[in-house]
Parts: structure tokens; sequence; C-alpha cells
């Protein structure tokens, strides 16, 4: 298993899995969009809005830093939009457009483009100043995935929490491709 054929089909699945998760929730709850943008699993911790962009910006992170490349300006601005998501949420419409324009980067990815970045030294500077230094495999491995999950997980949680019916079986959609005929529960 390479880094690009690790990271890129996890990052698409599950962004299409957080559209999923959003058309849901507008479906159920068609009023309740700035709500749901702002609502918070606890006070100190980021909104559903803030989710969404750190979720798109994980993903097309790790792609400039396994090739090596300075993270753009455009890029580094979902983020800052992230950290501000609760003085401005923004709309359902601009969290499907964070989605499908991450979706559209990850498209144009190549299937070796990530591979040579495993033994890139990549540096983390964290706001508040924390400051990780790593190898590309151990940044994959380590902070890529676990903090896209998070984000997408947390995403997942405020939905359910704020009353979005939704369960895992619209966490791991892309899963029913694998499903055995015969074995789902009522077949």
């Amino acid at each position: 298993m390479t880094p690009t054929n690790l990271l890129v089909p996890t990052y698409r699945q599950m962004l299409q899995t957080l559209s999923g998760l959003l058309d849901k929730a507008k479906q159920q709850m068609p009023d309740h969009a700035k709500a749901l943008l702002s609502a918070r699993l606890a006070a100190d911790m980021y909104p559903l809005a803030a989710q969404i962009r750190f979720a798109t910006f994980q993903a097309q992170e790790a792609v400039f830093r396994l090739r090596g490349e300075r993270v753009p300006d455009w890029l580094v601005a979902i983020a800052t939009e992230g950290r501000n998501a609760g003085d401005a949420p923004g709309t359902f419409a601009d969290a499907k457009k964070r989605i499908d324009d991450a979706l559209s980067y990850l498209a144009d990815v190549p299937i070796d483009a990530l591979n040579a970045g495993a033994g890139l030294a990549v540096t983390i500077d964290l706001p508040g100043g924390m400051t990780f230094d790593m190898t590309g495999e151990r940044y994959a491995r380590d902070w890529a995935l676990p903090q896209f999950y998070f984000h997408i997980v947390t995403a997942y949680a405020i939905l359910r929490n704020q009353g979005v019916e939704i369960g895992k079986a619209e966490y791991v959609p892309h899963m029913f491709a694998y499903l055995r005929p015969g074995t789902a529960a009522g077949a």
C-alpha cells in the first residue's frame, strides 16, 4: 500500500460521506441550516461548519505536504475560515462547495503523486506555537489520517446530537460495495 492509494481514496470516500450526511441534514431539517452549522458538541469545540472546513483542508493539505510543496494560501484560508466558523458559519451551499472543491482537487491527483513523500521531512506548525517534525510516512499515519477522521467523526456526532437521523450505514456507505449477497439484516 502506498501513501497515494491509502490517502486519496480514503479522503474521497469520506468526503462523499460527509456530503451525504449534509444532504440528509438538509432534507430532514431544511429550516435549521444555520443552527446545525453553528452546533458544537462542547462549548470549547469548533462547530459543524468548522469541522467541514477542517476536513476539506486536511484532505488537500496532505497532497501538498507529501509532494514536498508549500501549502498554498488559498488552502490556508480554508483552515482560517474553520477557526472563524463560530462567527461566520456560512450556509449548507458553502459547506457543500468546500467538499465538492476538495473532491475535484483530489480527483486530479495522479496515482503515484504522494509515494515519494513517505521519506520527506514534514513540519507541522500549529496555532499556539506547537511544532511537530516527522517523516512523510509518520505524517500520513500519525497526523493526516487521524486529523481527517477526527473532523469527519465530529461532524457526524454533531449532526446526530442535533437530531439528524443518521446511523452507521450513513457513515460507511462505501462498505456496501463489499456486502456479501444474502447477509444484510432482514435478507
